[in-house]
């Protein structure tokens, strides 16, 4: 009979102080390093003060440890809060309060931005960035799919899509922002224009 496996309580908690400690350096990293390419195992595990073979345990890859720094910006961010988005019962109402949650989310954080910048000369940076926003669009179009009137097009609904989806994007939500608006006034023009990409999927449908 093979032996059993036994961690203790104290081993577990040190492994995740270490881990919250670890992903806390990376964050720091990615928001005040002088270039998003020296984002590295061993830069990491130097701010962190532990060792590079620590935080490879911990995470496997700089792609994991990007991962689990994603996840912790979404946390603190409030991208849970898109869930119970997503079951409010009128779908308008949902994309409006879409919006509300990016905008305080994309405001919130530097190392969005940074994320978002590092885009262009960091292979890595940019397929984490594009698959973490591909959650998006799935969002938005679930929510487009319960807006659309029945004779609206394939090519309608996927038009709506790419444009929310580009409207409730980091550049644009940047781009607004450098004009002078505050988060709130960025959050109320998104959102007329998100309705206003809504008008030709339900123009068909008199009821609507």
């Amino acid at each position: 009979m093979p032996p059993r496996s036994y961690v203790s309580p104290a081993r577990s908690a040190a492994a995740a102080e270490t881990r919250e400690r670890v992903i806390e350096a990376a964050s720091r990293t990615l928001r005040e390093g002088e270039s998003i390419a020296r984002f590295s195992l061993d830069t990491v595990a130097k701010a962190a003060g532990v060792t590079r073979l620590t935080v490879y345990n911990q995470f496997g890859s700089r792609r994991g440890l990007l991962e689990a720094v994603f996840d912790e910006i979404a946390r603190h961010g409030g991208l849970h809060q898109l869930a119970d988005a997503m079951t409010m019962d009128d779908p308008r109402a949902a994309l409006d309060r879409m919006v509300e949650i990016f905008c305080a989310f994309w405001s919130r954080d530097s190392a969005v931005g940074r994320l978002h910048d590092a885009m262009a000369t960091d292979p890595e940076f940019a397929e984490a960035v594009r698959e973490r926003n591909e959650r998006r669009r799935r969002g938005v179009t679930a929510l487009i799919d319960r807006i659309a009137a029945r004779q609206a097009s394939p090519q309608a609904r996927k038009d709506a899509v790419d444009l929310i989806f580009a409207l409730t994007s980091y550049p644009t939500f940047a781009s607004l922002s450098a004009a002078g608006r505050s988060r709130d006034e960025v959050c109320r023009v998104v959102q007329a224009a998100c309705r206003a990409a809504l008008q030709p999927l339900t123009l068909s449908n008199p009821s609507s």
